[in-house]
C-alpha cells in the first residue's frame, strides 16, 4: 500500500482505513477523557504544548482516514453524512467535544460534588464548590417577593384556579367549542385578571390587603407575562389589519403606532408608566402601578406582535382574497374564517419569538421598584449575609428562564407540527 492509496481509499483497503481511524479517534478522546476526569496524561512524555493539541491532530487523521463515501457501513455512512462531511465540520466536532468534556469535571464538581445545601446560614457554606443553601434560604423569596410567609396560598389558589380556567376548552362540549374562541380572547383574560388581582391583593371576605409593591419573585414574572401575552396577541392582530388596511387613515395610525412603540426603548416606556404617567391623572384618580407595567408593555410588544403577524398576511396569495371574496364574506369574515388562520399557521415561529422576548424582558420592571425573579436576585446579592453567591442565584435564575423558554419553545413547534399543511 502506498501512500496515495492509503490517503484516498479504495474498496481494496477500506477495512483496514476504518479500524485505523476509528482507533486514532477513540484515543484521542479517550486521552482527553482520562486527563479531564483522572488526571491521566497518556503522552505525557511530549512537550506540554503538543501534548495538548496532540488529541485533536490524532482525531483529526482518524476522520479523515474514515471519511469514505461508500464505506457499506451503516454507523460508519451515518457519521460522514452528519458529521463528517469534510474536514472542518469533523474539527469543530473534535474541538466542541473536547471542551465539553474540559468543562464537565469542573462544572460538575462546583455544582454537585462540592457543593453545599445543608445549613441555613452562610456558615455551612465552607466547601469550594457552590453554596445552594443561599438558594434554599431565598427560595420563598426568589417565588413570592416580599409577600407575606402566611399568605402564600392566596398566590398558589390564584394560579390553581387560573390554570382551572385554562384548561376549559379541554372538557367543552361540541356545542360549547364553537364559543371557545370567544372564551378564550374575551371572558377567559378578564375572569383570570380579576382572579390574580383581586385574590393576591385582598381587601374582601376578610383577606389582608396586601399592596403589589410586596409582589415579586417568580410569580410577579409569571403574572406579568401571562397578562401581556394575551392582551397583546389580539392588538397585534387588530394592528396588522390596520396597517394593511385600504382605508388611508387606518392604515396611517396602525403605522404611526407601530413606528412610535418600536422607536422607542422599553425601560423609557416603563419609566413613563410609573412615574411620569401618574403626573397627568385626576387627583382623585388612582391607578396601580403593576396595572399600568402591564398596560405599558402590552402596548409595546403589540407592535413587534403586529410586523409578525402582518408578515404572514403578506406571504398569502392573493387567490385566498379573491376566494372568499367571491363566496361572499365580508371583511371580518374573511379574516377571521379565511386569511386570518392561514397566516398565523405561517408566523408561528415569528410569534413564538415575541413572547419569549416579552419574557426575558420583564426583569426590565425591576427600574419601577417591581422585583419580579431577577429583581429579588438583585436584592438578595446585596445583603450583608449573603454576600459572595450572586453566582448560584443567576445560575438558579438561569435554569428557570431555560425551562421557560424551552417549554414555550416546544409548544410552539408542537403547534407547528399539529397545523402544517402543504401549500
Amino acid at each position: 500500500m502506498n501512500k496515495l492509496t492509503f490517503l484516498k481509499s479504495d474498496r481494496s483497503n477500506i477495512q483496514l482505513v476504518l479500524i485505523i481511524g476509528l482507533f486514532l479517534i477513540t484515543i484521542s478522546i479517550f486521552d482527553v477523557f482520562l486527563n479531564s476526569f483522572f488526571k491521566i496524561n497518556l503522552i505525557s512524555f511530549l512537550p506540554s504544548k503538543i501534548s495538548f493539541i496532540f488529541p485533536l491532530v490524532i482525531g483529526m487523521m482518524g476522520f479523515h482516514l474514515i471519511r469514505i463515501e461508500y464505506s457499506g457501513n451503516r454507523y460508519i455512512d451515518i457519521l460522514n453524512k452528519n458529521i463528517n462531511t469534510s474536514t472542518f465540520n469533523a474539527f469543530l466536532t473534535l474541538l466542541i467535544l473536547f471542551l465539553i468534556l474540559k468543562a464537565i469535571p469542573p462544572s460538575l464538581s462546583w455544582m454537585i460534588l462540592d457543593a453545599n445545601i445543608s445549613g441555613d446560614s452562610k456558615d455551612a457554606c465552607t466547601g469550594s464548590g457552590a453554596c445552594w443553601t443561599y438558594i434554599k434560604v431565598w427560595f420563598r423569596r426568589f417565588m413570592y417577593g416580599m409577600y407575606p410567609n402566611e399568605q402564600h396560598w392566596r398566590i398558589n389558589t390564584a394560579f390553581l384556579l387560573v390554570i382551572g380556567l385554562g384548561t376549559f376548552g379541554l372538557f367543552a362540549t361540541e356545542k360549547m367549542k364553537k364559543f371557545l374562541a370567544l372564551y378564550y380572547v374575551v371572558i377567559y383574560p378578564i375572569l383570570a385578571f380579576l382572579i390574580i388581582y383581586y385574590l393576591i391583593s385582598g381587601g374582601f371576605f376578610g383577606l389582608e390587603w396586601i399592596e403589589t409593591g410586596a409582589w415579586g419573585g417568580l410569580s410577579l414574572t409569571f403574572i406579568v407575562s401571562f397578562f401581556c401575552l394575551i392582551f397583546c396577541f389580539p392588538l397585534g392582530m387588530l394592528l396588522a389589519l390596520g396597517r394593511r388596511s385600504s382605508l388611508p387613515a387606518v392604515r396611517y395610525i396602525s403605522i404611526g403606532y407601530i413606528e412610535f412603540w418600536r422607536g422607542v426603548p422599553l425601560i423609557t416606556v416603563l419609566f413613563m408608566s410609573s412615574v411620569m404617567f401618574p403626573m397627568f391623572l385626576p387627583e382623585d384618580f388612582f391607578m396601580d402601578k403593576l396595572v399600568r407595567v402591564i398596560i405599558a408593555i402590552t402596548l409595546f410588544e403589540g407592535a413587534y406582535c403586529a410586523e409578525v403577524i402582518r408578515g404572514g398576511l403578506q406571504s398569502l396569495p392573493r387567490g385566498q382574497y379573491d376566494a372568499a371574496k367571491s363566496l361572499g364574506m365580508g371583511y371580518w369574515k374573511m379574516h377571521i374564517f379565511v386569511i386570518l388562520p392561514q397566516a398565523l399557521k405561517l408566523v408561528i415561529p415569528g410569534i413564538c419569538n415575541t413572547f419569549l422576548a416579552l419574557v426575558k424582558d420583564t426583569p426590565l420592571i425591576f427600574v419601577v421598584g417591581l422585583a419580579e425573579l431577577a429583581g429579588m436576585l438583585a436584592l438578595a446579592k446585596t445583603n450583608p449575609k449573603w454576600l459572595g453567591f450572586a453566582m448560584e442565584g443567576y445560575i438558579f435564575a438561569s435554569i428557570i428562564f431555560w425551562i421557560i423558554c424551552y417549554a414555550m419553545s416546544k409548544y410552539s413547534y408542537n403547534l407547528e407540527e399539529k397545523y402544517k399543511t402543504e401549500r
